[in-house]
């Protein structure tokens, strides 16, 4: 679009909070549409007809993935921020928002999926030029201007009809702010303090450095979803619209299909000293659901804000990433929960919902023991009332919200260490403690250990997946099919059977040397090779919920192993079928070679989830031609992602269980 040049270039304040109105606008857009997603009915048991019920299904998972790219768009002008000097504003105002909180014609609101509410996204995300029209119910209250019409010192709103409108405003405000100050005093902010790669896949975690990356990410939003051109068919505006086509249909052809629970409006848990466009929240289940899925989400918000107070590539900062964007996952079942809950008796027929209630003060703590403290006590008190929840209520999706939180609390219990000095996280170093004498061979923890005169041999049956390099390799040091002793190391030269230990692709065949010689280093290129129709194989410096695991291992992604996270062969018992040859480039993610391509690479678990992965990693085919390389991804482990190797949410639907 054409706007009128600017009289001048902005303040660094003035940039900065614009930059605040953008993230708030963000994040405002990122909860409603969660809140429509959260109140969606599923499956026949809530009385849908199995043909609706795919269809909402389809629906849940398209707005919740517009609303993750939200978060992309949060991330990204977080990022922005962050290089022109700012720390990032990470809250926003309660719902219902006051009157010029956003322009007049900004109506941001919780409300359950409808006709109406789907009209109001469609509003929200249309292009420049659109005739579309607003949602009912989402009606102006009275048309006001924000903008001043004298420049001031003090920073003062801006007026837009539309998103794209606001981004266009900000790129030219940017281009005219460096003009004025040059590339290198613009972005002037630590670049480690921003999120990239290294801690979130998410296409608004790429670092900004100049204008010329920052304006990018300005477009990338607007074409991505916000006033995107009517063309782009993957634009929010247009996955919105083809619900709109869908709902249409269906409630055609049954006048009382009604796809969602009748969640509050703009619930609140306390009685409003301004009742109207609010609901109180007066049942004392729905109430306390709330509270703790509210108290999660608000805890999210401090250690997004900590992550960005930390210098990364970190642990540490990591850490903090992944503990929020986990503890969303733990909010999603108790959300849905309430939704299924009533309001209370002042509302007959109306449900509860989660509110999104934001802290006073999200700011970040400052960096040390006594943020960590902090972090770990709250998770604490998270997981307390979630189980205490679940005891009472006994709902499935209760016990799944309280299993996540318990989860959490362990993982930052172990991973925030309160003596460690500010900004560092130290990983737990691999013992080093030397194995203790034993006779030729011994049984421990499941692992047998037979001694030779160079090596000591370890094989550890539970892990294996009968590759079959040992006993083709080396034949008279792995005996196949015999009964008694059939490990002898002695049987052929220690360097030879040093390679074939490496060949071993499960970790199952471990060694130490007894010689002086040095033990199995981690390889310079971390590698996951994607085998067809069978696990993923990593090599690197392996840890394991924070334990050392070795440089070997081969992680279950069809979802029976016996054995999880480790493959034991089950994939071969439920004919699993997998493509080993995913495509170079798979979900957009970088192909780029990395500075550093070794290091340690983290394995956590997430309960009922994927492997979440932390570290360097080259994703390789199983004939190895190179797929991507990340610095972290969540690999799927329920067999049922059609993004695989990579999570894509299906084990949240198929029923999947492990710890």
């Amino acid at each position: 679009m054409t706007l009128p040049p600017t009289a001048a270039a902005p303040s660094r304040e003035q940039l900065l909070h614009n930059l605040y109105e953008a993230a708030e606008l963000e994040h405002n857009l990122m909860c409603t549409y969660l809140y429509a997603a959260f109140s969606l009915r599923q499956g026949e048991a809530e009385g849908l007809t199995a043909a609706e019920a795919e269809a909402i299904e389809r629906w849940r998972r398209e707005i919740i993935a517009v609303a993750v790219e939200e978060m992309g768009h949060l991330v990204a002008v977080w990022n922005i921020t962050a290089a022109l000097g700012g720390a990032p504003r990470i809250g926003r105002g309660n719902f219902p928002l006051d009157p010029g909180y956003l322009p007049a014609r900004v109506i941001v609101k919780l409300a359950p999926f409808s006709d109406a509410t789907l009209q109001h996204f469609i509003y929200l995300e249309r292009p420049e030029g659109s005739q579309e029209h607003d949602g009912e119910g989402f009606d102006v209250e009275r048309l006001f201007v924000r903008q001043s019409p004298v420049e001031r010192l003090t920073p003062m709103p801006r007026d837009y009809d539309t998103v794209g409108h606001f981004y266009a405003t900000l790129s030219e405000d940017l281009q005219a702010f460096v003009a004025e100050h040059g590339e290198a005093a613009s972005f002037c902010g630590a670049r480690g303090l921003q999120l990239g790669p290294s801690e979130l896949t998410l296409g608004g975690a790429r670092p900004v450095l100049c204008a010329k990356t920052a304006l990018a990410a300005f477009d990338a939003i607007v074409a991505q979803g916000e006033g995107a051109p009517s063309h782009t068919q993957s634009s929010h505006y247009q996955r919105f619209a083809a619900i709109r086509t869908e709902l249409a249909a269906l409630s055609a052809a049954n006048p009382s299909f009604r796809p969602a629970w009748p969640a509050a409006t703009n619930p609140v848990l306390r009685r409003p000293p301004r009742p109207e466009g609010r609901i109180w929240l007066e049942d004392p289940a729905a109430a306390t659901t709330v509270d703790i899925a509210n108290a999660s989400y608000g805890l999210m918000l401090r250690l997004l804000a900590q992550s960005y107070a930390l210098t990364g590539p970190s642990a540490e900062k990591s850490l903090h990433v992944d503990l929020a964007v986990a503890l969303m996952r733990a909010v999603t079942p108790l959300a849905e929960h309430a939704a299924r809950l009533p309001a209370g008796p002042s509302h007959p027929g109306c449900h509860a919902g989660m509110s999104f209630t934001t802290l006073r003060d999200a700011a970040a703590l400052p960096p040390g023991p006594a943020a960590r403290r902090f972090v770990r006590e709250r998770l604490g008190e998270l997981a307390d009332a979630a189980a205490r929840l679940h005891a009472d209520q006994g709902a499935e999706r209760t016990g799944r919200a309280a299993q996540l939180l318990q989860a959490l609390r362990e993982r930052a219990d172990r991973g925030l260490d309160l003596d460690a000095p500010a900004a560092l996280a130290p990983a737990p170093a691999p013992s080093t403690a030397p194995a203790s004498p034993a006779p030729p061979s011994e049984m421990h923890g499941g692992i047998e250990v037979v001694q030779g005169d160079k090596l000591e041999l370890r094989y550890e049956a539970r892990r294996c997946i009968h590759a079959r390099f040992c006993v083709t390799g080396a034949p008279k040091v792995f005996l196949a099919n015999v009964k008694g002793a059939w490990l002898y190391p002695d049987a052929m030269p220690v360097e030879r059977l040093v390679d074939i230990a490496h060949a071993c692709p499960s970790g199952a065949i471990q060694y130490r040397r007894k010689d002086g010689e040095p033990d199995e280093a981690p390889p310079p290129v971390n590698l996951l090779s994607v085998r067809e129709s069978g696990p993923n194989a990593l090599r690197g410096e392996l840890y394991l919920r924070g334990e050392p695991l070795g440089t070997r291992a081969t992680l279950c992604r069809c979802g029976a192993s016996r054995n999880k996270p480790f493959c034991d062969g089950s994939h071969h018992d439920i004919h699993f079928a997998a493509t080993g040859e995913p495509e170079t480039g798979l979900l957009d993610l970088p192909t780029d070679m990395p500075a550093e391509r070794a290091g340690r690479i983290d394995i956590e678990p997430e309960p009922n989830g994927p492997l979440q992965l932390r570290g360097q990693v080259e994703v390789v085919s199983g004939t190895g031609r190179m797929v991507c390389r990340v610095a972290q991804a969540r690999l799927c482990r329920c067999g049922g992602s059609a993004t695989k190797p990579f999570c894509d949410g299906t084990h949240a639907r198929n029923g999947f269980t492990a710890d």
